[in-house]
C-alpha cells in the first residue's frame, strides 16, 4: 500500500517481498550477507561456525529454539548461529520459529543467507518453505506512513544440500507466496480506517483481482438494496461512507467439475459499536483491525492462481464501519436478512454476524460444496482461547478437520468449539425470528448459532479470530499489530480442499 494525499492508492504487497534464491551448499557464499547457521541442542557444531560445543557454551549459547548468537568474520560476512533446539523435535513450525529469530538478530541488513544444513529430519520442502516465512513474516513492518522506515529484507538465499536442491527451491516458492498473503492481510488491517474505507477496499480488490486473474464484483448500496441485504445495510445505517460486498471468484483451468469452496468474510472497517459504543479504552484504537477477517480472504484468494489451486473459490467480503449516529440502527430495530429472516437487534455492538449472514444466504444460492467464514468476532472467543488461538465451529465434522490440519500445517492454531443447540433458546425473539444475541454467558457459541441459521444446511464451518487478529508485542515471525491470521490458513485450506463427505449425524452439531 502507498500513502496518497487522499489515502491509499492500492500497490500488490509483494512488490515488497523479495525474490528468494535457493543454491547449494559451497556453489555460493554472498557477499556481505549475514548467514543463519542452525545448531542444535546437542550434536556436533556444523563447521562453518569455526567454533566448537565448548566455545559456545562460553557465550551461554544452548542451542534452544529462537536463540541467536553473532560471530562477525574478519572481513567477511557476519555468521549468526542459530538455536534449533532438541534435533529430535525439529519440525516445520520450530524451524520458521528459528529463522524468524535469524532474521531479527540480523538487524538491519537487507541481504541475507539461511543455511539449513542443521535441518535433518525436516522434509526439504517444508524445510525450504519454513525457513523463507520465518524470515520474510518476522521482518514485516507497517511503516508507510512514517518519515523514516526500517530496511526491508531485499534478497534472501537459502542454501541446501546438493541432494535438495530441487525440493527447497519448490518449498521457498511456496513460502514466499504465503508470505505475500500474509504481509497482504497485514497492510489491509493495519490500514488506518479513514484512509481504507469500504469503497476504497473496492478498489483495491479491483487492481489485485487484475493482477492475479480473479474476477471482482463490487455492489454498492443500490445494488444492496436489490440483493436485500439488510444486514449490511442495517449495519451501514449509522455511517457516512457507503458499504460494499465484495464478491471474488477463482476458477482453475481445465475440469469444470472440481470442488467448490466459499469464503465469507467479515468486513467492518471500524468498529465503534454503534449505538452500543465500546469503551473509551486501548481495545477502540485496534478497531481498525474488524475487517482482518476480509482481508484475509481478499490475500490468500489473491495468491490461488500462483499456486495453481485446483479448486473453485469464491469469496464475499461485506465491508463497512459500524458508527454511532442520528441515523443509526437502534435496540429494538429489526433487519430483515437476505431471504426474509428477521432480527432484532438487541446490540448494535454484535454488527459482524449482521452482515456475514447476508453473504452466508447468497453463498447457498449458488452450487456450493462447503462453506467458511472468518471474522473477528466475539470478545468471548479471546477470553476462552486467548491470543494465539482461534476458535472454529461447524455443522460438519469432516469441514472442520480441515480446517484444523490447514491450520496444524501453518502453525495459526485453532481449537474446535460445540454449536450447542442447547443454547439456541437463549436467541428466541418476541418480535423477530431471532435475536442478534443471546445471555451473558456463552458468547462465541451464540455467535456461531446465529451464522448457522444462514447456510441452509450446507456443510460449514465458523473460524472467529477475535483474539489472534492483533498482536500487543512481537513473537517469533509476527511481529507487532495486525497480524494476518487465517490468510495463510484459507490459502492452504483451499489447495488441500475435499469435498465433504455425508455425515448427517455430525451436521447436526448437537452438544
Amino acid at each position: 500500500m502507498t500513502a496518497t494525499a487522499t489515502g491509499f492508492e492500492p500497490v500488490p504487497s509483494w512488490t515488497r517481498v523479495p525474490d528468494v534464491a535457493v543454491v547449494a551448499a559451497g556453489d555460493l557464499y554472498v557477499g556481505n550477507a549475514p548467514m543463519g547457521v542452525l545448531v542444535a541442542a546437542s550434536g556436533a557444531v556444523p563447521p562453518v561456525l569455526g567454533v566448537d560445543r565448548g566455545d559456545l557454551a562460553e557465550a551461554e549459547f544452548t542451542g534452544k529454539i529462537g536463540q541467536t548468537l553473532a560471530l562477525p568474520q574478519p572481513g567477511g560476512p557476519a555468521l549468526i548461529a542459530v538455536g534449533a533446539g532438541d534435533p529430535a523435535e525439529l519440525d516445520g513450525d520450530r524451524l520458521r520459529d528459528a529463522a524468524a529469530a535469524f532474521a531479527c538478530a540480523a538487524g538491519s541488513a537487507g541481504r541475507l543467507v539461511m543455511a539449513l544444513e542443521g535441518a535433518t529430519g525436516v522434509p526439504p520442502e517444508t524445510a525450504g518453505q519454513a525457513a523463507v516465512e520465518g524470515v520474510l513474516l518476522a521482518r514485516y513492518r507497517f511503516e508507510v506512513l512514517k518519515k523514516e522506515s526500517a530496511p526491508p529484507v531485499t534478497a534472501l538465499t537459502v542454501v541446501a544440500a546438493p541432494d535438495d536442491v530441487q525440493a527447497v527451491r519448490r518449498g521457498a516458492h511456496r513460502g514466499l507466496v504465503y508470505a505475500r498473503a500474509a504481509a497482504l492481510a497485514r497492510d489491509l488491517a493495519n490500514s488506518p480506517p479513514s484512509m481504507l474505507t469500504a469503497e476504497r477496499l473496492g478498489g483495491v480488490a479491483a487492481q489485485l483481482g487484475a493482477d492475479s486473474g480473479l474476477s471482482v464484483e463490487v455492489y454498492d448500496r443500490d445494488a444492496l438494496l436489490e440483493l436485500g441485504c439488510g444486514g449490511l445495510l442495517g449495519v451501514n445505517a449509522g455511517s457516512a461512507d457507503e458499504p460494499r460486498m465484495i464478491k471474488l471468484r477463482y476458477r482453475p483451468e481445465g475440469d469444470p467439475d472440481v470442488p467448490r469452496l466459499t469464503l465469507v468474510g467479515k468486513g467492518i472497517m471500524y468498529d465503534s459499536g454503534g449505538i452500543s459504543l465500546k469503551p473509551a479504552d486501548a481495545v477502540h484504537a485496534t478497531m481498525k483491525n474488524d475487517m482482518s477477517g476480509a482481508g484475509a480472504i481478499l490475500a490468500a484468494m489473491a495468491m490461488l492462481g500462483e499456486l495453481d489451486c485446483p479448486v473453485a473459490v469464491t469469496g464475499y467480503l461485506m465491508c463497512t464501519d459500524n458508527m454511532p449516529s442520528g441515523t443509526a440502527v437502534k435496540l429494538g430495530d429489526v433487519l430483515t436478512i437476505r431471504g426474509g429472516t428477521t432480527v432484532e437487534v438487541v446490540n448494535a455492538d454484535a454488527e459482524g454476524r449482521l452482515v456475514m449472514a447476508d453473504a452466508l444466504v447468497l453463498a447457498t444460492e449458488e452450487p456450493v460444496d462447503a462453506i467458511v467464514d472468518i471474522a473477528t468476532l466475539t470478545g468471548a472467543c479471546l477470553r476462552a482461547l486467548g491470543a494465539q488461538i482461534a476458535g472454529v465451529f461447524g455443522n460438519d465434522q469432516g469441514l472442520v478437520d480441515q480446517v484444523r490440519a490447514a491450520a496444524a500445517r501453518v502453525d495459526e492454531q485453532v481449537w474446535q468449539l460445540p454449536v450447542a443447540h442447547r443454547y439456541r433458546g437463549e436467541m428466541n425473539s418476541d418480535v423477530a425470528d431471532i435475536k442478534n444475541m443471546g445471555g451473558a454467558n456463552a458468547a462465541a457459541i451464540h455467535a456461531a448459532l446465529f451464522l448457522e441459521e444462514f447456510v441452509a444446511g450446507t456443510p460449514w464451518a465458523h473460524i472467529d479470530i477475535a483474539g489472534t487478529a492483533q498482536n500487543d508485542t512481537a513473537r517469533t515471525w509476527i511481529p507487532q499489530g495486525c497480524t494476518g491470521f487465517g490468510a495463510r490458513l484459507l490459502l492452504d485450506l483451499a489447495l488441500a480442499f475435499q469435498r465433504p463427505q455425508p455425515a448427517p449425524l455430525a451436521r447436526k452439531g448437537r452438544a
